[in-house]
């Protein structure tokens, strides 16, 4: 069971180092911040809470107690960590004035797509008239 439980724990480390290492190169590499975003929410994720589950057969196998300490970091990781990714994308949505960054390596153009339907997109949404005015008032004032 031991010799198991070890075979099991190092491959988990591993493989949540690998998910790590790749999540972080995708950070520090991709262009755009929109697809910098699927490294941290998605590899990293994986890699953390795969080492976090490591932790959890190590302890117990090894004469310690079982604690769900690793697995509610791993849930609560899980949990939050699409949520923090949707309000950075929301974010940067709004703060650039709903142009996104262009990804040159997929010919992204630069805008949002459209929707397909009256309503645009499901955040801040507001009719062109408005904006065009809004905008224009802006450039007055300036």
């Amino acid at each position: 069971m031991t010799a198991l439980a070890e075979i099991l724990i190092a491959f988990l480390i591993v493989l949540g180092g690998a998910f790590a290492l790749i999540g972080s190169w995708g950070l520090a590499r991709l262009p755009s911040l929109m697809t910098r975003l699927h490294g941290p929410t998605k590899a990293t994720t994986l890699g953390v809470g795969s080492c976090l589950i490591a932790s959890m057969i190590w302890f117990p196998t090894h004469g310690g107690t079982f604690s769900a300490h690793e697995l509610l970091i791993t849930l609560f990781l899980f949990i939050t960590a699409p949520v923090a990714a949707n309000m950075v994308a929301k974010a940067h949505l709004h703060r650039q004035g709903w142009r996104v960054d262009p990804n040159p390596a997929d010919d992204i153009p630069e805008g949002l797509p459209g929707t397909g339907g009256p309503s645009g997109w499901a955040t801040f949404w507001e009719p062109h008239e408005e904006r065009a005015a809004r905008d224009r008032d802006t450039d007055e004032r300036d």
